[in-house]
């Protein structure tokens, strides 16, 4: 069967630079894991090789010096997700009506809450919101995340940039998801985040967990 690989790649650095390193982050994973069954190593492999032609290409073209790009992935298998990160992207999970980030972000402000130097409430307003400390394209090596989770039926997966859950608080994103069916809530998020000001790129996919093998 096909299995599904789908995700979300932030671009960064000047104009032409994040946009080409998104796409070429999302064109080249492809081409590299297409046909393959999940695995995890393919999956870390695959990323460490599109980080590193990305890097290449940057070196090539001083018009895009200094791009780079996030990305989170999950690639579904028959019992198990797989997810591939780096940067400030994240993988949500919606379960029993309970939302969880699955991700962690690879920011600055990522790392002080992690080690409690600030509260949940301080990192919506620090200064270093936007830097991230690790992205795909920018060093010849990159460190990738490589997580696996169990699949439940009627599990509800948000992958989404920073323009969205820097404008919608958790708790609305949860409340959103239980209340409205996926296309619906899809389009509320969308307004939700506009309406509180976004400007970012606000990219999401959000996708249910129709079945489980040997279940």
């Amino acid at each position: 069967g096909e299995f599904g690989l789908y995700g979300v790649a932030d671009g960064m650095g000047g104009h032409n630079g994040g946009d080409v390193a998104s796409r070429m982050a999302v064109l080249l994973l492809g081409r590299v894991l297409e046909g393959a069954r999940p695995d995890e190593s393919l999956l870390r492999g695959g990323m460490e090789e599109v980080n590193q032609m990305i890097f290449e290409e940057q070196q090539k073209d001083a018009s895009l010096r200094g791009m780079g790009t996030t990305m989170t992935l999950l690639w579904e298998g028959e019992r198990r997700i797989l997810i591939g990160h780096v940067g400030d992207s994240r993988a949500y999970r919606l379960r029993d009506g309970k939302l969880s980030q699955i991700t962690q972000d690879h920011s600055v402000v990522g790392e002080l809450l992690r080690n409690q130097v600030i509260t949940p409430e301080m990192a919506k307003k620090h200064p270093y919101r936007n830097i991230i400390t690790r992205a795909v394209g920018i060093d010849p090596v990159v460190e990738v995340d490589v997580l696996s989770e169990d699949k439940q039926l009627d599990d509800l997966w948000l992958v989404c940039s920073d323009g969205l859950y820097n404008m919608v608080d958790d708790k609305d994103i949860e409340e959103i998801l239980n209340t409205l069916h996926e296309e619906k809530a899809a389009d509320r998020l969308l307004e939700l985040a506009l309406e509180h000001g976004g400007t970012d790129n606000i990219t999401f996919v959000l996708g249910r967990v129709m079945e489980v093998q040997g279940e």
